[in-house]
């Protein structure tokens, strides 16, 4: 069998997602900012995919910037709040995308910002009341926390925070890479200053994505060399990207509700035969009082073969992930199951789902594990 089981790291394209993308290839060439009518059919394009993106989101198609994916918006929301907005504090937590902490290392070396941490608690979630001490301490800061963690799934009460941000007159930049296309947005509730978004994550292409900025918050050009993106983000755009995430997007949220449902179906079915079959097994984080439906990190019981439980999975033809896909390989482990303080000798795996997992395919998951750990205790 071959079984995919890595849908945070990156999903598998839409078929029509493809359909889309394909026929532009096809048929549309003209540089958009060309102003001969081949150049205006892809502009046309390009702005219905940012109306359709803003619909989704309720917020104006003018707040929608085209990025080249996740880790660019969340460097761009960053450094330009350091650079443009003044601000001197960024509060973020130890268990961010490495896009975010990395990106604020860099500064603090810099000398440019001085960086805060809020506690994190034992099940992995944000301490508010910290948070709120140090927005008391640290006004005008830039808070900069993720609303789903990639890793182990905990979600961030995101109107929660932009309230708090709101009355500390803080900006609040927040990497919703796991979030779009599987929960749903209200911008002209939320108190938000910038949303960062990769299309990969729900099954639109990979190197593409966009940078929500809202209105009041005025920035300078993130790249220069051309008045692409209103003067925002020099380059030619990724045209066939652009039209294929926001196709992506909008197949995302018409079937939102159904796919949910079938998703979280097959992480709760996971959740019950892993407790039923293998003995000892734990999850990090809070799988299923407040997590993001299509990700689940599992605690194995330890064993003499748990640094190569990811490559018998892999010969297993099943494909999962240690940790953040974006440092697959590393011998670093993972900073967020480090924040967590686990078991060392307890080797983990992160499953997470998409809309093609089926409970066939978790009956096979958790046979082989089953195989795999239950032979420890008749040795």
């Amino acid at each position: 069998m071959n079984i995919y089981l890595d849908n945070a790291a990156t999903t598998p394209m839409h078929p029509e997602v493809i359909s889309v993308m394909t026929t532009m290839m096809q048929e549309e060439f003209g540089n958009p900012s060309s102003t001969h009518a081949h150049g205006r059919i892809v502009r046309t394009h390009i702005e219905e995919a940012r109306k359709k993106i803003a619909s989704y989101l309720n917020c104006t198609p003018s707040e929608i910037f085209f990025t080249s994916g996740g880790t660019e918006a969340d460097n761009m929301a960053i450094r330009k709040s350091v650079s443009d907005c003044g601000v001197k504090n960024i509060i973020s937590s130890v268990i961010e995308h490495h896009a975010v902490s990395h990106t604020i290392e860099e500064l603090v070396k810099e000398g440019l910002v001085k960086s805060h941490y809020v506690n994190i608690l034992s099940n992995g979630h944000i301490d508010l009341k910290h948070l709120e001490e140090l927005l008391s301490q640290f006004p005008n800061a830039l808070v900069s926390l993720m609303h789903a963690n990639n890793e182990i799934g905990n979600l961030l009460d995101i109107d929660k925070v932009g309230e708090l941000c709101h009355q500390h007159n803080a900006l609040f930049h927040c990497d919703t890479v796991q979030t779009m296309g599987h929960l749903t947005f209200d911008l002209n509730k939320t108190h938000v200053n910038f949303l960062a978004c990769g299309a990969h994550k729900f099954n639109g292409p990979k190197g593409v994505g966009f940078i929500y900025i809202k209105h009041q918050t005025k920035i300078s050009p993130y790249l220069t060399g051309g008045s692409q993106e209103r003067n925002m983000r020099g380059g030619t755009e990724n045209v066939y990207g652009i039209v294929g995430m926001a196709k992506a997007l909008s197949l995302a949220y018409d079937h939102l509700e159904a796919e949910k449902k079938q998703i979280l179906g097959v992480k709760t079915y996971m959740i019950d035969q892993l407790k039923k079959h293998v003995p000892g097994v734990l999850f990090n984080g809070d799988p299923i009082e407040s997590s993001l439906y299509t990700v689940l990190n599992v605690s194995f019981p330890p064993a003499p073969f748990g640094e190569m439980l990811l490559f018998k999975l892999d010969i297993a033809g099943i494909s999962a992930s240690g940790g953040s896909a974006c440092s697959s390989g590393s011998s670093i482990g993972s900073h967020v199951l480090a924040a967590l303080k686990p078991d060392p000798a307890r080797p983990n795996v992160r499953f997470s789902f998409g809309r093609q997992n089926t409970n066939e395919e978790i009956d096979y998951v958790v046979s082989k594990l089953a195989e795999m750990f239950n032979s420890l205790q008749s040795a």
